[in-house]
């Protein structure tokens, strides 16, 4: 973890695109996600950075010499500290650059966005301490904690070609399922539908196979972290999930948001990372002083929920719930260090999923499993609709956000998917 604050964090600095200066904004020129985009009519992606309510095409002001989004996050994390701050001169207010800028930027309402990279692999770990507890009160009420979870962190690998890009619409999906009370299972749609709050983590440089990555090395393999929806079919996964873990019930389908929000832009809000005095400190491969120091991030986190029926009635969507990566039991950089400790090569593009990430308290759960205990409480919406689990015509929009005295607000703009009813059999 090399990086520091420098001029581009400036909590004063200021851009000539005017949106970027708002206050609300997620993206000040503090911030300066990448991700990719193809304007009207383009059938080919071009490498982007938001700033305020526009998008900079960055192979058109001939930033980068490539609309190849993967080759850009294996240059490693110099080259982008070094990108990060020419894209910074160039946006300030009164740069000289201003001119030739202006031609390269468009409207974010006017383009499509994809998915911010090819995505090869994709694994997802069980960082949240929080939502593993309360899940495993409703399985084993004495013993919620597996014995291993506070000594490695738990991850499984996922399903990269289901993974789609905010605005995602999907089938509720179908699969074995078997009620306790039921003689034999049944294939039908999944009636608990879920969403998860989760963050992605992209990885950026390579580590050769059969090479570790070590706790000081592994930020210099991370390009950024992004919103993460990994939605799940409960009923289905308590069928299917022992011995060998989460199948069918995860991998038809996951949303990200469209902008990688890079680990410079994160360094205002980094945080000490700290274990409670009883629990078992981390083994020394996934224990370092600068991980101690400054291994955790300040990111605030919320769910929110738009029926169809608030849809119709033009009513906006409901807070659901609220929590902040500060809870995550592992680092950014102890599931770097972990997941190549065995030798696995990461390669630019992989993405790490967190896990679910909730709050101690009861209104901070990151899914409605937890939210409902389980579909045993009831969410009564401030409409008057009610929800145990997702039904038709949901959309789930994540958001995310840092700030704190002394720094420029930044977010990650939204991860929005809808659930649409199933196909029919």
């Amino acid at each position: 973890m090399t990086a520091t604050l420098d001029d581009t964090h400036d909590p004063a600095l200021q851009s000539w695109v005017e949106s970027a200066n708002d206050q609300a904004t997620d993206f000040p020129i503090q911030n300066l996600p990448f991700g990719r985009f193809r304007s009207p009519g383009s059938v080919e992606w071009h490498i982007g950075v938001a700033i305020g309510d526009k998008v900079l095409d960055l192979n058109k002001t001939q930033l980068v010499d490539t609309n190849d989004m993967n080759r850009l996050m294996s240059a490693g994390a110099d080259a982008r500290r070094g990108l990060r701050q020419k894209i910074s001169a160039g946006l300030r207010r009164g740069s000289d650059q201003q001119a030739s800028l202006q031609g390269a930027l468009y409207s974010q309402s006017e383009v499509e966005m994809g998915l911010p990279c090819q995505i090869g692999d994709y694994t997802d770990f069980y960082t949240g301490i929080h939502h593993a507890t309360t899940v495993g009160k409703l399985f084993r009420p004495d013993n919620p904690l597996m014995p291993n979870y506070k000594w490695v962190p738990i991850g499984y690998h996922g399903r990269a070609s289901s993974i789609g890009v905010s605005g995602q619409t999907f089938r509720r999906p179908s699969g074995q399922t078997k009620g306790p009370d039921d003689p034999a299972p049944k294939l039908s749609p999944s009636r608990r539908m879920d969403y998860e709050l989760e963050l992605g983590i992209f990885v950026g440089k390579e580590n050769t196979l059969g090479e570790p990555v070590s706790m000081a090395a592994a930020e210099e393999h991370v390009f950024g972290l992004a919103l993460l929806n990994d939605w799940s079919a409960r009923d289905i996964q308590a069928w299917e999930y022992q011995p060998l873990g989460p199948f069918l019930a995860k991998n038809f389908a996951s949303t990200v948001s469209p902008w990688i929000v890079t680990m410079e832009a994160l360094q205002p809000f980094r945080i000490p990372f700290q274990r409670p005095e009883d629990d078992p400190q981390p083994l020394p491969y996934l224990d370092s002083p600068m991980n101690r120091e400054s291994g955790g991030v300040d990111i605030k986190l919320e769910v929110w929920l738009q029926t169809e029926g608030m849809r119709k009635a033009g009513l906006p969507a409901q807070r659901l719930s609220y929590s902040n990566f500060s809870d995550a039991y592992w680092t950014v950089s102890q599931l770097i260090a972990h997941h190549t400790v065995n030798g696995c090569n990461l390669q630019p593009g992989d993405l790490l999923g967190s896990g679910t990430i909730s709050g101690a308290a009861g209104e901070q759960g990151g899914s409605l499993l937890e939210l409902t205990m389980g579909g045993k409480q009831v969410i009564t919406l401030s409409n008057g609709e009610t929800r145990t689990f997702l039904e038709d015509g949901d959309t789930v929009i994540l958001r995310a956000y840092c700030e704190k005295p002394g720094a420029r607000r930044i977010g990650f703009g939204e991860c929005k998917g809808t659930l649409l009813a199933a196909r029919q059999q």
